[in-house]
């Protein structure tokens, strides 16, 4: 499964630069390294169409792809910078925050966050930190674990559950593998969930992981409010 149609939009740098909101924005986040690029081009089916920093982490754009699915509206993909890279100053990790956080918590046509977290390494204190800051925002999250072709098969479920415990996720975490093609099917299913849903600050919507039967007693991937900022890149 792949798009129809897939296009680089726009970068920006600040919130100046934002496009004027339009079609509804699946945003993706996750550590550096964590395959973010590599799952984009899976989805859509174009090699390169996301760009993999040649010093990991030191990406500070916020990217607009226009998407056209196999099925359904078209939509935009949002690649934010990945964060949790140790080389980067820290100064620079400290200008992405508010960029980031300005886009996550204005952007009213932002319809959920894929949050990627490499199956190797599991949840750490950043996922945990994000996490309770998006389930704050009200801003649904769509977990996917990375780099899955990595594991022993006998490894992945209890992984997956694992990182669902760690981070009282309402079920567990998508699993994906850019390289073997694993997980992309049930993944735009996620995203073209989430995608279909209208915005609404003041109420808390449903988990875009689940069927429409869970949707009526599943709660979004999210912790309790822990009043905590999102984390530094």
């Amino acid at each position: 499964m792949k798009a129809k149609q897939a296009q680089f939009v726009t970068s920006a740098a600040k919130p100046k630069g934002f496009p004027a909101p339009s079609l509804p924005e699946i945003a993706f986040a996750g550590r550096s390294n964590v395959g973010k690029s590599s799952l984009i081009n899976t989805l859509v089916g174009v090699s390169g169409l996301a760009r993999t920093s040649r010093t990991p982490g030191r990406t500070r754009l916020l990217n607009w792809f226009h998407i056209v699915p196999a099925k359904g509206r078209p939509l935009h993909f949002v690649d934010l910078p990945g964060y949790g890279y140790a080389r980067v100053p820290r100064a620079m990790r400290a200008d992405w925050q508010p960029l980031i956080e300005r886009y996550l918590k204005g952007r009213d046509v932002l319809r959920a966050l894929v949050l990627l977290i490499d199956a190797r390494r599991g949840a750490q204190q950043e996922e945990h930190d994000l996490l309770a800051w998006l389930n704050e925002a009200q801003i649904p999250t769509i977990s996917v674990l990375t780099k899955s072709d990595k594991l022993a098969k006998n490894q992945l479920k209890p992984t997956a559950l694992a990182v669902k415990r760690e981070l009282s996720l309402a079920r567990p975490p998508l699993l994906f593998s850019a390289q073997a093609g694993q997980g992309v099917a049930a993944l735009w299913q996620a995203i073209s969930r989430a995608a279909t849903q209208r915005s609404n600050p003041q109420t808390t919507q449903p988990n875009p992981e689940a069927t429409p039967e869970e949707h009526t007693d599943a709660k979004a991937d999210r912790p309790q409010p822990q009043g905590v900022a999102p984390p530094a890149p």
